[in-house]
């Protein structure tokens, strides 16, 4: 996994040269005021053509990285990043300055909105909100140097603003040099272009082993969107295998998957043992929420979460170990030489697509040493043959945990969750599974009354796989690529956007993006300056130094935030960081009200100030991109985060601009109370509509949208 993290530190660059634009650009102002004497709404209009520049860019940025790719538009990023320096090293009056903010803009907004798609798009399942973390801490990173150069600079005797902008240059050029040279690009845009062979190429460079069969056939399942899904209670246990024949007897059924000699026979529950054995349905407990209650999606997935044998973002199932091969001889399956999977899939992908060039050598290719499919696997290890299930019930994965972490042998699709296939009426079907893992039933093997065997609970989310009929035959059915507009009126899609949209609105209301911007004004406006005084600095660069300490203040906050952001999860971390926001923006305005002096007024407005950034980071800044970047099906994912990017932009755009006249309108109790308003709806928001998506998949997560949305729907109907 060491790939995926160097490949994240190296795209989350582009969120530090906005990091560092936004805390050089709130410095600047000050100096381009005195310089230029602009009025106050073409300062506000300086500071929000950036904004404005990311707006526009943000429109078209999600369809055409789901056409390009998501790299081409991160190189666009930086060459936009690298001219708008040089370009406001230069400004000779507002007008330059401004057509150079426009350009910074579109590099800022390509790098916030492609950045966590492009993070989440190549981390694995278990470290994926670690490294969406990332872009916060670089940004934050960029401010605190920022400000640096900002404080030393106002310290000169005629500072300059076009210096302190310009420097933007510099690291952009490191961006573009990196974006070009270094990273890959994402293998589920590659896969949804048909190009197998260079998605499981980059998936070995980012995983750091040869073996990614269960990854790659992960995400072919995820080109498909809707469907009709079902979700299973079944019990589950472990069999060794030479051939595939069909069982069903008493119910029971052989899921297979992506390795050799290795399946499962899987039984539901009756009626009765699910009454004796305490289990409930979640298909019920979803079915049968309503009113004011909260979303019964977020129970569904608060369930998936419940007490694991390990909390954390490593979290393994203790069940399952590797699935056997789908193409192995069945009984009930026609009797045919397997193709290779992967060239099946490129090739008849571009029957259709005549802009992709096929290897003619590879797809003369019949060899059975060369089948190296995600489905196909023709090479089993001794470590694989040897899985048995424990007689003490002892988790197997546990046993087998550091050879299958750091060795060529995968464990499943990721976070504990595995994909099985069974055979059914002339169709494949698809079996995201994962251990039950509430506390009645953790770590536990369940012998039945009058069955030789033991099992373990699983769930299970069914739904027809994209391989179709037609994968017996040797090809896998790849669905149409590119943006589906149509596709945005699916239930699940739709729900997923009501999350997304929401939680952007409701962040930027918050307040966090003006606070940034106006920090010195706002400070210096709390009397900072009386506290520094005694060193002989001015007001405004006391302002500037308080500016650079809260963001340094930031750094080990958001280092907290990393470690948790896939241990305790997104949704948690919301509902923890969210009050103290609502406590810091209260004590605020309070201050204002009652009369004290000025010293007490000072302190505790910069206390406040900085909990309320510091807490801001470590939940409310980071989570809403990672969420919108997690629940989007991977065909629409370009083109929804769009949608929620735009709003995002637009409300910063309203935020950014407002804030001038609302302080002068209304003041800073006015300003801090709507702030403080907004966080008390944010966490109901938050408690009632946000799911926790830690460890998951993409492809299980838009899954269970889609059946959420779907089971909730004869409810609204009948209320």
């Amino acid at each position: 996994m060491k790939g995926a993290t160097l490949v994240a530190l190296a795209a989350t660059i582009g969120n530090f040269l906005q990091g560092w634009d936004n805390a050089t650009i709130a410095g600047a102002m000050v100096y381009i005021n005195k310089d230029m004497n602009l009025a106050t709404s073409v300062q506000g209009l300086v500071v929000a053509m950036s904004l404005i520049g990311a707006t526009v860019i943000t429109t078209c940025s999600g369809p055409i990285s789901d056409w390009l790719g998501r790299r081409p538009m991160l190189i666009l990023s930086s060459v936009m990043y690298f001219l708008s320096g040089l370009i406001m090293l230069w400004s000779p009056n507002v007008y330059v300055l401004c057509l150079a903010r426009l350009l910074d803009g579109f590099g800022a907004g390509l790098a916030v909105t492609l950045v966590p798609v492009y993070i989440s798009e190549t981390a694995p399942p278990e470290i994926r909100g670690q490294l969406n973390t990332l872009p916060q801490f670089l940004g934050s990173g960029g401010m605190f140097l920022s400000y640096c150069m900002v404080f030393t600079m106002s310290l000169s005797d005629a500072p300059s603003w076009r210096a302190m902008l310009g420097v933007l240059s510099i690291p952009s050029l490191v961006y573009l040099l990196f974006t070009v040279f270094y990273l890959p690009e994402s293998p589920r845009w590659l896969v949804s272009k048909g190009r197998m062979d260079e998605a499981k190429t980059v998936l070995q460079q980012l995983y750091g082993r040869e073996d990614v069969n269960d990854e790659m056939a992960l995400l072919v399942e995820g080109l498909d969107i809707g469907g009709e899904k079902t979700l299973e209670d079944l019990l589950v246990t472990l069999e060794e295998h030479e051939t595939l024949e069909t069982v069903d007897e008493d119910g029971q059924m052989r899921l297979v998957g992506t390795h050799e000699n290795q399946s499962y026979i899987a039984r539901p529950f009756t009626d009765q043992q699910q009454s004796s054995l305490g289990l409930r349905s979640r298909h019920g407990s979803l079915a049968n929420q309503s009113g004011i209650h909260k979303d019964p999606l977020v129970g569904l997935f608060d369930s998936l979460h419940e007490k694991m044998p390990e909390s954390g973002g490593n979290t393994k199932s203790g069940v399952f170990p590797n699935f056997g091969s789908m193409f192995s001889t069945n009984a009930d399956m026609p009797h045919v030489k397997p193709a290779h999977w992967e060239k099946d899939v490129e090739s008849q992908f571009n029957k259709d697509h005549d802009d992709y060039a096929t290897d003619d050598n590879a797809a003369d290719d019949d060899s059975d040493n060369d089948l190296r499919s995600p489905l196909m696997s023709r090479q089993t290890t001794s470590m694989d043959k040897d899985v048995i299930p424990h007689p003490t019930g002892v988790s197997t994965l546990s046993m087998r945990r550091h050879s299958t972490l750091n060795g060529e042998n995968s464990m499943g699709i990721g976070g504990g969750w595995h994909m099985g296939y069974r055979y059914d009426n002339g169709e494949y079907k698809r079996y995201y599974l994962k251990e039950d893992g509430a506390e009645s039933r953790r770590g536990s093997i369940v012998s039945l009354p009058g069955d030789g065997g033991s099992y373990v609970h699983a769930s299970a989310l069914v739904s027809r796989s994209v391989l179709g009929p037609k994968s017996v035959l040797g090809s896998a059915v790849v669905p149409p690529t590119g943006p589906l507009w149509s596709a945005l009126l699916e239930p699940g899609v739709k729900r997923a956007l009501v999350v997304g949209v929401g939680i952007q609105i409701l962040q930027q209301f918050s307040g966090i993006n003006g606070v940034l911007y106006y920090t010195p004004q706002i400070l210096e406006r709390a009397g900072v300056d009386i506290l520094l005084s005694s060193f002989g600095l001015s007001s405004i660069s006391a302002s500037f130094l308080i500016s650079g300490l809260t963001t340094f203040l930031m750094l080990p906050a958001i280092v907290v935030a990393m470690r948790l952001m896939d241990v305790s999860g997104r949704r948690a971390l919301l509902l923890w960081t969210i009050p103290v926001l609502i406590v810091s923006l209260v004590v605020l305005f309070i201050s204002e009200l009652v009369q004290i002096s000025k010293v007490v007024n000072a302190a505790l407005s910069t206390v406040c100030v900085v909990l309320y950034i510091c807490f801001f980071v470590m939940g409310y800044g980071p989570i809403p991109n990672i969420l919108c970047s997690e629940i989007f099906p991977t065909r629409v994912r370009g083109l929804c985060i769009a949608i929620c990017a735009m709003v995002f932009w637009i409300c910063d755009i309203i935020v950014t601009y407002s804030l001038p006249v609302l302080l002068s309108s209304i003041g800073l109790v006015g300003v801090f109370s709507i702030y403080a308003a907004v966080c008390v709806i944010s966490w109901v928001f938050v408690y009632l509509k946000v799911p926790e998506t830690k460890g998951m998949p993409l492809e299980v997560i838009t899954d269970y949208f889609a059946f959420g949305a779907q089971a909730s729907a004869p409810t609204k109907d009948s209320t």
